[in-house]
């Protein structure tokens, strides 16, 4: 078990990560890290071990809802912790149709055509051939390119990564998507994990991100309620069922232990950072 005095813990962890180009501080209490977070880690190290070969774990969920900031803590915390097979955590971000291509490109939205950047973060406008394809070639073990998306560049940017370790994170809405050629990707991974959300917390949340990004009040609204949110329903409308689900609340992740009981039930949200951020994936 974690040790929160050889550690250096007190009741909660704080570290600063790399999110899609920008550095947050991720925070997480103590009990989370003891009661889901390592159990989680231990089951994918069994799991990894019993395989002999790279484990691949798809991370589903709705924009919103905390999952990359969960994955890279996730990844920090097995390289912290003796006894654990290190972690990698990549997503699907990266292969979104480059800026140029989604200006220049039009949908059928609601009857109307409006270019494509309008509703970006839509499955459609993802490259998901291309996806396919990487995650065909994590599954082989090897080591290999992965592309990351940089929000202040707007833009994917290619082999911004190097996949290296024996377990995989790969997160994203979309990868459990029960719909032509997105319903695919579950039968390359060997774990799946699926986050579910109130949309009325999501809408709260993707608020919060949307103004932080530098958006007004009015502008962020309108952006939730014509991209993100259709997007959050999307996800969790459509979503095949995961390995374990974790139900995300006003207080946090709770792990839902009808579906794993490997994982114990407990909160799992990150604070908000001193700044006042609430940090959301």
């Amino acid at each position: 078990m974690y040790n929160a005095e050889s550690s250096g813990l007190s009741e909660e962890v704080s570290r600063r990560l790399e999110i899609n180009g920008i550095e947050v501080e991720a925070h997480y209490s103590l009990e989370c890290i003891r009661g889901a977070l390592l159990p989680l880690l231990e089951k994918l190290t069994r799991l990894q071990k019993e395989k002999g070969r790279r484990l691949l774990v798809l991370v589903a969920a709705p924009p919103g809802a905390g999952k990359s900031t969960l994955c890279s803590f996730l990844e920090l915390l097995s390289s912290e912790v003796p006894g654990l097979t290190k972690v990698q955590a990549v997503g699907m971000d990266g292969f979104h149709r480059r800026q140029e291509y989604l200006t220049t490109h039009t949908v059928v939205h609601n009857g109307q055509e409006i270019p494509m950047v309008k509703i970006k973060g839509a499955p459609i406008t993802f490259d998901l051939e291309k996806l396919t394809e990487k995650v065909k070639e994590l599954g082989e073990g090897g080591i290999c390119g992965w592309p990351a998306y940089n929000r202040l560049l707007h833009n994917p940017v290619e082999n911004a990564l190097t996949v290296t370790e024996d377990i995989v994170l790969l997160e994203g809405n979309y990868l459990l998507l029960d719909e032509p050629g997105w319903r695919d990707l579950a039968g390359h991974a060997d774990y799946t994990i699926f986050i579910r959300a109130d949309e009325a917390l999501l809408r709260e949340r993707l608020r919060d991100r949307q103004e932080k990004s530098g958006k007004t009040k009015e502008e962020a609204a309108a952006f939730v309620e014509f991209s993100d949110l259709p997007n959050a329903r999307l996800c969790l409308e459509r979503s095949g069922k995961a390995d374990i689900t974790f139900v995300l609340d006003e207080k946090g992740f709770i792990a839902d232990p009808d579906h794993d009981a490997g994982v114990k039930s407990t909160g799992m949200e990150p604070k908000k950072a001193p700044d006042g951020r609430k940090e959301n994936g």
